[in-house]
């Protein structure tokens, strides 16, 4: 019997204790049997390294050099908010002691201007414009039309990726300032009312010269300001009223020689000295005319 149920087993698959038919193949009880001693003897592989990024990179010597690098920039950074802190904040000591050194620092790049985050921002159009009496080459005097300066900052700035600061700010940094050191009457108030009249004249003869108003021969002998402020016209639903009429602030004529170094004096002394000249070589040409009559009339006398 026992050999007939082994051969039944081995004739018909599995045994009658496997129903399903879901026996395991033998080779694979005999792996997992001889793998269990394999895996209980070896430790498990650990994971890679990660490869180090960063200063961590670098040699050690380059290590030094970065740590020192970031520490010199970390002052600046903290040097530089602290000027511009002190350059915001109230009037205190700090400032009354070393406020030209703060100024030094802070202007002009760094300047902080609030107007944009006022409470009532500025909401005007402020064109500067200019014109010129030139000193022509023959001693006349003739006088420029108005020159837009501020339109012509402003198409020098309309489509340029990169304006420079000057086209930005120069002018209207320049007529700020004018406005803020003078009164009503246009008198300058203390040293910087004079210092800004100063500026806005050699403005007006650095961009006369890139205009070419004086001319062939001429020279810019005064320059005259005026400004146009228009307001600009409110949102619809502000239901805000302001008046559309331009303001416009004219100044007085200003002399440039100072700036323009007695340029046309030394011009007008060279013509009146060419003009002596000639009058002087006229006076001997008829006095040698009056001479050479005489000896005529002399000589006809005697023959007669």
């Amino acid at each position: 019997m026992d050999a007939y149920d082994k051969g039944s087993d081995a004739r018909q698959g599995p045994g009658r204790d496997d129903p399903d038919g879901l026996g395991e193949p033998a080779g694979a009880a005999s792996g997992e049997a001889g793998a269990a001693p394999g895996e209980a003897g070896a430790a498990p592989p650990g994971p890679p390294p990660r490869p180090r990024t960063g200063v961590a990179a670098l040699s050690p010597r380059y290590q030094v050099g970065a740590l020192v690098a970031l520490a010199v920039a970390a002052v600046a950074v903290c040097a530089h908010l602290g000027l511009v802190f002190l350059h915001v904040a109230p009037s205190n000591t700090l400032t009354k002691q070393h406020g030209a050194a703060v100024d030094e620092w802070v202007f002009p790049e760094f300047e902080q201007n609030w107007k944009l985050f006022a409470p009532n921002p500025l909401q005007q159009n402020v064109s500067v414009q200019v014109r010129a009496e030139v000193g022509t080459a023959d001693g006349g005097i003739r006088t420029t039309g108005w020159y837009d300066l501020s339109a012509e900052d402003g198409r020098a700035i309309d489509g340029n990726p990169l304006p420079s600061h000057t086209q930005q700010n120069e002018l209207r940094r320049a007529w700020d300032f004018f406005v803020a050191t003078h009164d009503s009457e246009d008198r300058p108030v203390g040293l910087r009312g004079s210092l800004s009249e100063t500026y806005l004249r050699r403005i007006a003869l650095l961009r006369l010269g890139r205009n070419d108003a004086a001319g062939p021969g001429g020279v810019v002998e005064r320059v005259q300001y005026r400004s146009r402020t228009t307001n600009v016209a409110p949102p619809p639903w502000s239901g805000e009223k302001v008046s559309g009429r331009p303001a416009v602030r004219e100044l007085p004529w200003w002399s440039v020689a100072a700036e323009t170094g007695g340029a046309r004096a030394a011009e007008t002394g060279g013509a009146r000295a060419g003009k002596s000249g000639a009058a002087e070589r006229a006076r001997e040409a008829d006095q040698a005319g009056e001479a050479e009559k005489a000896d005529d009339a002399e000589k006809a006398g005697g023959v007669a």
